[in-house]
């Protein structure tokens, strides 16, 4: 009903895939038609498929092949572990045709990639830092470039991509067809699609900030020093299940890993100061359940589908509430149930706070007791006795 291939429909009836889920739905017949489109949606309920079916479709339409070093389609992702989240997929989906995907990261050599390009590509997933960095070497161009999507394109925004994208689209056709896709919508969102989508039709399933209906959330309201048993004790009743803890710092995550080593979990972390050939050995190992419990900063919060996931801890609360939407997101995935927990010490009102806020609901308490304000402030400096004075210069304060 949607006017796609035959290869394409019967590649997804091998993948299980046989009835599109509300975004695709919605979005499809528009992008088949040509529309530019926004889509928002929450995280889990397949965006990938909703743009990736069109553009399949339309470059398999295509006569010959694409001119060296040219792109047919460009998809642009914020996150490396996304990117080839969508490349995994997109090959998928277009496997036993001629169609050509390639995919462009930074934290690899780039010599490879430069030599994939050579012959150019149908589809071409990239970061835009990478991308820019092929763009100045001459080993790629996007004056034939007939789709833009942009993907996750509020985290393009939280991570500074903006500049980047500038840079990008005036090097693409003005007649082209563009498609943005995100969980979440800040108000910066509607000056990109003023800047680079035309008319476009705007489709949604659910408000922006609202998590998938199947994951079950809780908070325990936890002194910080306390996390780290809590969560051994949690992790523990479910041992056999796969579980995806976040930590606001690399440096958090690293720790934490190791001390659920010694606790004598199967852990791993991705983070930051991980190389990408490390990250993608610690995703694998998760995926296929070598380990049970991944340790992860927000690098991990988009672009993840495993869909056996069935745990989320918020070991540390993101300080953008819509981080925990999208960290939440990686379990309830295709339709299954997962399960959030959250810990808050008393510094972390605040961000739970702004996260109930963006929802527009309180998450159920698990365990104690919501934090007075009174405990969440620093504790009063005391004053100094004026009948002992310090003798140090004024000014001159002892350095922390």
């Amino acid at each position: 009903m949607l006017g796609l291939t035959p290869r394409l429909i019967a590649n997804l009836e091998g993948l299980g895939i046989t009835e599109p889920t509300p975004i695709q739905k919605k979005a499809i017949p528009h992008a088949m038609n040509g529309r530019d489109v926004m889509g928002l949606a929450q995280t889990g309920t397949g965006k990938t498929l909703a743009f990736g079916l069109p553009l399949l479709s339309a470059v398999q339409r295509m006569e010959g092949r694409p001119a060296p070093k040219s792109v047919r389609a460009l998809i642009l992702a914020p996150t490396r572990e996304l990117a080839n989240q969508i490349v995994d997929n997109l090959k998928s989906y277009a496997d036993g045709t001629s169609t050509r995907v390639s995919l462009v990261v930074g934290g690899v050599s780039i010599n490879p990639q430069i030599n994939r390009l050579q012959k150019g590509v149908d589809l071409l997933v990239a970061t835009p830092g990478r991308l820019i960095d092929l763009l100045d070497r001459k080993a790629v161009r996007l004056d034939q470039t007939q789709f833009l999507i942009l993907d996750e394109a509020d985290q393009m925004l939280d991570l500074g991509f903006i500049h980047a994208l500038r840079r990008i689209a005036p090097l693409l056709p003005k007649e082209r067809q563009t498609m943005l896709f995100s969980a979440t919508m800040p108000k910066q969102m509607s000056e990109i699609a003023a800047a680079y989508l035309t008319n476009p039709v705007r489709v949604e399933t659910a408000p922006p900030g609202k998590p998938a209906d199947k994951v079950t959330q809780a908070v325990h309201f936890i002194a910080q020093a306390e996390k780290t048993k809590l969560l051994i004790e949690l992790l523990d009743a479910h041992r056999d299940e796969l579980a995806l803890v976040f930590s606001r710092t690399k440096h958090g995550a690293e720790r934490l890993m190791k001390a659920l080593e010694k606790a004598g979990f199967a852990a791993g972390s991705v983070h930051g100061n991980k190389s990408q050939g490390q990250r993608e050995r610690a995703l694998r190992s998760f995926k296929c359940g070598e380990t049970r419990v991944l340790v992860a900063t927000d690098v991990a919060a988009r672009g993840l589908d495993i869909p056996d996931v069935r745990h989320v801890y918020n070991f540390d609360l993101p300080n953008v509430p819509d981080n925990y939407v999208h960290r939440i997101g990686r379990t309830a995935r295709a339709g299954r149930d997962g399960a959030a927990i959250a810990f808050c010490a008393p510094g972390e009102m605040g961000e739970l706070k702004a996260i109930q806020k963006t929802m527009g609901k309180d998450i159920p308490v698990a365990s104690g007791r919501p934090w007075a304000v009174e405990q969440t402030k620093a504790a009063p400096k005391p004053q100094q006795n004026n009948r002992r004075r310090s003798r140090r210069p004024a000014g001159g304060r002892k350095a922390a």
